[in-house]
């Protein structure tokens, strides 16, 4: 039995009682698609380096210690990514415009999802349910997002990088709820549980489901917390979820 089909009797065997959601916010890294690990993360900053003439190490440091400038709205486009980089790690001015291609590239290179996932969307879509995106995400990837597959299937995005707040911040679980205009205990969010945001989405009034790291347990998360509430192997489980949910 696949783990999808395993989560699948798990749900069946211990139907909710709630009101039954008509959307589903997802987050985006660990859940839609693979969390980067450790050794992605640094072949990263090594092409980064090549790119600013510095050391991989310089470039790695120069990437970690921008995450929040990079994720909360203190840098607005792909363009002062880049630029921020540059100027952190000492590098030509020159370099900026070269730069800013890599990360547009690599930012389109991490949004590839698999196809039974993008099968799992369209079931949700077709059965009428509503889906956004909630994601803590630079602007170089808020920018790759319109082209990527992912895209046509939602409904709404909101990125924390245009949102101006990260995760669990309530500004950003508003923002989305209001974007799909669905009360919140009509709402499931889904997620690897990276910024608390499965506590944070249940304090929003959502429902909330885990999803087991997509990419595996060696993928990077930020800010997560333990969550004893309920869980599925995948976002490819949900379809079975919301079939099964019992009204109250």
């Amino acid at each position: 039995m696949s783990d999808v089909q395993l989560g699948a009797s798990l749900v069946r065997s211990s139907a909710i009682r709630a009101p039954k959601p008509t959307a589903v916010v997802l987050d985006l890294f660990g859940t839609l698609v693979a969390a980067p690990s450790a050794v992605e993360r640094s072949a990263a900053a090594a092409q980064l380096a090549d790119v600013l003439g510095v050391s991989s190490a310089v470039a790695e440091a120069a990437l970690s210690g921008s995450w929040r400038a990079r994720h909360d709205g203190q840098l607005r486009s792909t363009a002062e990514v880049a630029a921020h980089l540059v100027a952190h790690c000492n590098a030509p001015a020159s370099r900026v415009d070269e730069l800013e291609r890599l990360l547009a590239k690599l930012a389109r290179d991490r949004l590839q999802a698999d196809a039974t996932l993008l099968q799992s969307l369209k079931e949700l879509q077709q059965g009428g349910v509503r889906l956004a995106l909630l994601s803590d995400a630079s602007p170089d990837i808020a920018e790759a997002w319109s082209r990527s597959d992912l895209a046509s299937h939602f409904d709404a995005a909101v990125f924390s990088c245009r949102a101006d707040a990260m995760k669990p911040s309530p500004q950003l679980f508003d923002a989305v709820l209001d974007a799909l205009d669905v009360a919140p205990e009509r709402v499931l969010y889904c997620g690897d549980g990276g910024g608390d945001e499965l506590a944070g989405a249940e304090r929003a009034g959502m429902h909330a489901v885990r999803v087991e790291r997509r990419g595996g347990p060696h993928g990077l998360a930020f800010g997560e917390t333990a969550w004893p509430g309920r869980a599925i192997p995948a976002v490819e489980a949900l379809p079975s979820l919301l079939s099964t949910w019992r009204e109250r």
